[in-house]
C-alpha cells in the first residue's frame, strides 16, 4: 500500500514542532492514566517467566496486545494511554512486559532484545481460543518485535490476528544504533544504559560466566552494550550479527496481514532507512504513516481524550475489525 494519510493530521502547537520536545514532554509530564490491571505470570519452556497486565472489557471478544519499548513496561505512558483509548472502545487489553521489565529480574540469563518474539508467540498461543479477534501494537523496540514476528516466517500466523501496528519503529537496527550515538541523542542513550547496566550487574551475580562483565565500565554507547552483552547472552556473534538477524526491515516484503507503521519524520532515533516507503509502496498489506511531527513515541496532544497516535491506532484497528 502507498503512504496513507491520517483521518486527522497531527498539528501540534509550535513549541511541540521539535522532535526532542515532543519526545520529552509525555515522558516527564503526561499524567499516567491508572488502570485496574490484573497481573498474570506466564512460565516459559526454559523455566523463566514474563508478566502480562490484563484489563478486561465485559462481553468483548477482541483483545489488543500492547508491547513496550526498550526498558519500558506496562506502566509506560504510551501503554497507559493506548490502554485507555482501546479499552473504552471494546478491546480487552494484554499489556505485555518483556522479561526483567515488570519490576522483578527474570530467572535465566536471556532477558529480551529487539528480535525477541518467542514470548509473544507463547502468549498468543495460550490466549487465542479465548478471543475471536487479536490485534497487536508495539512501540519503538516493541514495534520492531511485532513487525518481525509477523514477517520473518519463524512462526505461522493464526487467522485470528487481524492487524498489527508499530509506532516509532527502529526497523533498521544497525543504522539506528549508529544514529543514537549522535550528540543530540546523548540523553536518551544514557537513560537506556543506566537501567541496562544495572541489570547486567544483577546478571553478573546470577550468571558470571555468560558474558565478560568486566566490560561494564567500558560501555559508552548502546552499540557497546549490544556488542558486550546483548550478543553473547542471546547467542549472537557480535552486535552486527544481532542487528542483521533481528531487524524487521529485511522481512517487511513478507507481511501477509494488515500492518501499519507510524514513524514521525522528526524522530531523532530513526535513520532514513527506518522509513520503509519502498516496501509499503509495493505491498498489499503494509501501510506507512509518516507525520511531519511527533518525535519518538511522543505525539503530545491537548484538549482531547486520547493522544493523536492513540486515535490512529484505534481507527486502524476499527477499520479491520469485524465486530
Amino acid at each position: 500500500m502507498p503512504l496513507i494519510e491520517p483521518k486527522s493530521p497531527y498539528k501540534p502547537p509550535l513549541w511541540l514542532r521539535n522532535g526532542h520536545i515532543n519526545t520529552f514532554y509525555p515522558y516527564f509530564f503526561r499524567k499516567r492514566i491508572q488502570h485496574k490491571y490484573t497481573r498474570i505470570r506466564y512460565t516459559t519452556p526454559d523455566q523463566d517467566f514474563f508478566d502480562v497486565d490484563w484489563l478486561h472489557v465485559n462481553n468483548s471478544k477482541k483483545i489488543a496486545i500492547l508491547i513496550h519499548g526498550l526498558e519500558g513496561s506496562s506502566d509506560s505512558q504510551y501503554i497507559m494511554g493506548t490502554t485507555h483509548a482501546l479499552s473504552q472502545n471494546g478491546y480487552n487489553i494484554a499489556a505485555f512486559n518483556f522479561r526483567s521489565c515488570s519490576g522483578e529480574m527474570n530467572i535465566q540469563p536471556a532477558l529480551y532484545h529487539s528480535g525477541w518474539t518467542k514470548d509473544l508467540h507463547q502468549l498468543i498461543g495460550m490466549i487465542e481460543n479465548d478471543y475471536e479477534e487479536l490485534f497487536i501494537c508495539g512501540f519503538s523496540l516493541g514495534g520492531n518485535v511485532v513487525m518481525k514476528y509477523i514477517s520473518d516466517g519463524i512462526y505461522d500466523m493464526i487467522t485470528k490476528i487481524k492487524a498489527v501496528i508499530g509506532v516509532s519503529v527502529p526497523c533498521d537496527l544497525k543504522a539506528g544504533s549508529i544514529k543514537i550515538k549522535h550528540l543530540k541523542n546523548h540523553f536518551y542513550e544514557n537513560k537506556f544504559l543506566e537501567t541496562l547496566l544495572a541489570k547486567m550487574k544483577i546478571k553478573q551475580q546470577q550468571f558470571p560466566e555468560v558474558a565478560d562483565f568486566s566490560k561494564i565500565s567500558k560501555v559508552k554507547t548502546l552499540w557497546d552494550f549490544d556488542e558486550y552483552f546483548t550478543a553473547p547472552i542471546h547467542g549472537f556473534t557480535n552486535a552486527e550479527d544481532y542487528y542483521d538477524k533481528s531487524n524487521s526491515l529485511q522481512f517487511l516484503d513478507n507481511v501477509t496481514l494488515p500492518a501499519l507503521i507510524i514513524n514521525a519524520r522528526d524522530d531523532s532515533f530513526l535513520p532514513s532507512s527506518s522509513y520503509p516507503y519502498k516496501q509499503a509502496a509495493s505491498s498489499k498489506n503494509l501501510y506507512l504513516m509518516t507525520p511531519q511531527h511527533g518525535g519518538h513515541v511522543g505525539f503530545t496532544t491537548f484538549g482531547t481524550s486520547y493522544y493523536w497516535v492513540e486515535n490512529e491506532i484505534l481507527n486502524f484497528f476499527e477499520s479491520i475489525s469485524q465486530s
